[in-house]
């Protein structure tokens, strides 16, 4: 038997250095509450407890629309962090990979909103003081920000991002004209994962007179007629200044957190990892590699033992010559758990966290474990290589117009079409294989972990690159054989 071991890159997880380091900082504790398993009673547990914030974020805002509109801005406003953490996103000063930051955000019981608002960084003390009349403040909000790209080349990276959001800020520009190709195409892409909280923020106030202001708010609120963003609240900004960050802080605490489901058994979504040693580490020293993403369902505690699948992909020729493909589960143990700098117990869903694990980090660096998902072993999802999507198609390209600006039709999908697919926080490559109506069988070329009825976006190749065109739900799939 031969045997292959295949690694699925994903998009833009190129040889990209980040300039961010690991464990470099001492462990965060002062004036944090602490975790104590006898908190994770399923009935009282909930992610709006100050016990369970004063660590943890539990609740993911991502940013986005199109480029260079102040997403990232806005969030080192909020939360004084720099997203954009590696070498080739500060050279060009654009945001290519999924950007992460947490803030807290305090209200004082006695000033009025919204200056009563204030965000700080996650290690803010529990005890915090109102900067106007010094009264203590009570914790709202711990906010885990997803900073997406805004280029159109990285409409991928942005579906991966989307796919652990709670609700979004969709940046405008105020000096550009309404609306730009990648609005169109993340609000749409938002529509698909019928993320229901949208704040739109209209930012770059301060460099356009009021009147120009007024008219583009007028065509932003005409246009999210038609959308799921309809009641959308659009607050005037200015990043750079924080004019109006604390309006927007009032909002983010007004995002209702969804119901989390703390009896399942766990599942977590990997959005990055990574290798944390150094060059020449002593072999004594290495450390094994590290996962991050979100606990969708369950709790995650220390120490638990736990099942990443899909795992590795392998390619075997059997017996009779044929090529088959099998995966294989890694298993381990969450041997830490935190939350930027601050250690955990245990994690409830919402909020991004690092997953500390024995597993080798070669197959941990450059994202190589994104679009897998972490549980308990024996709990998680079939691995498919092959699925049946019931899907819908758009009637038009969004963002995207012809030589003679007239917008381009979505033709029908067509058997042996190339297509690029979005399931959780996996993209990979697929062909059709197979189409009866409203159903469509795609050979995926990376397997997915996944349930009946996720969630998916479809893209397809136009003018060199990935435009999103449909989206659907997976109705079946060919199970992948696991071995151990």
């Amino acid at each position: 038997v031969t045997v292959s071991v295949l690694y699925w890159s994903p998009v833009m997880a190129e040889n990209d250095i980040a300039d961010f380091e690991i464990g470099g900082e001492p462990e965060v504790t002062e004036g944090l509450s602490t975790q104590s398993y006898a908190d994770l009673d399923p009935e009282k547990l909930s992610p709006l407890l100050q016990p369970i914030m004063s660590r943890q974020a539990t609740i993911n805002i991502g940013t986005i629309g199109h480029v260079a509109h102040g997403k990232s801005t806005v969030v080192k406003a909020i939360s004084d962090v720099r997203t954009m953490q590696y070498h080739k996103e500060a050279v060009m000063n654009l945001t290519i990979h999924l950007g992460y930051a947490n803030a807290k955000i305090f209200k004082c019981p006695k000033c009025e909103a919204p200056d009563c608002f204030a965000a700080y960084g996650s290690k803010q003390p529990d005890t915090t003081m109102c900067k106007h009349c010094d009264s203590p403040m009570k914790l709202e909000r711990h906010v885990s920000f997803v900073d997406c790209p805004g280029h159109d080349i990285l409409m991928a990276t942005m579906l991966n991002g989307a796919a652990i959001m709670d609700g979004a800020l969709l940046l405008v520009a105020a000096n550009e004209t309404f609306p730009q190709p990648q609005t169109l195409e993340h609000l749409k892409a938002v529509e698909i994962m019928r993320l229901q909280s949208v704040i739109v923020l209209q930012n770059k106030i301060d460099l356009v007179k009021g009147a120009v202001a007024e008219e583009q708010y007028a065509s932003i609120r005409s246009y999210l007629k038609n959308t799921s963003a309809m009641n959308s609240p659009i607050v005037p900004i200015s990043a750079q200044l924080k004019y109006n960050i604390d309006v927007v802080l009032d909002y983010i605490c007004h995002v209702p957190v969804p119901r989390r489901r703390f009896d399942l058994p766990l599942r977590m979504i990997v959005v990055r990892s990574f290798d944390v040693n150094k060059p020449g580490e002593d072999v004594a020293k290495l450390a094994g590699g590290v996962a991050g993403g979100s606990v969708l369902e369950g709790v995650l505690k220390l120490g638990a033992e736990i099942e990443v699948r899909p795992g590795l992909r392998m390619r075997t020729t059997n017996a009779n010559g044929e090529t088959v493909l099998e995966c294989r589960p890694i298993r381990s143990r969450a041997k830490t758990l935190s939350s930027e700098k601050i250690s955990l117990l245990y994690a409830i869903p919402g909020g991004l966290i690092g997953v500390g694990t024995n597993i080798d980090p070669a197959l941990t660096r450059q994202n190589k474990l994104v679009g897998n998902l972490i549980g308990k072993p024996g709990t998680l999802p079939d691995v498919f290589a092959e699925i049946e999507i019931e899907y819908s198609l758009f009637a038009q390209l969004v963002g995207v117009k012809s030589a003679n600006q007239k917008a381009v039709k979505i033709v029908k999908l067509s058997e042996g079409e190339a297509l690029q697919i979005n399931v959780g926080s996996l993209t990979t490559g697929g062909v059709v294989s197979a189409i009866a109506g409203s159903i469509v069988r795609v050979r995926l070329m990376s397997p997915v972990c996944a349930k009946p009825q996720t969630s998916v976006a479809i893209s397809r190749r136009f003018e060199n690159h990935w435009r999103l065109i449909g989206w659907g739900r997976i109705t079946l799939g060919v199970p992948v054989p696991l071995v151990a």
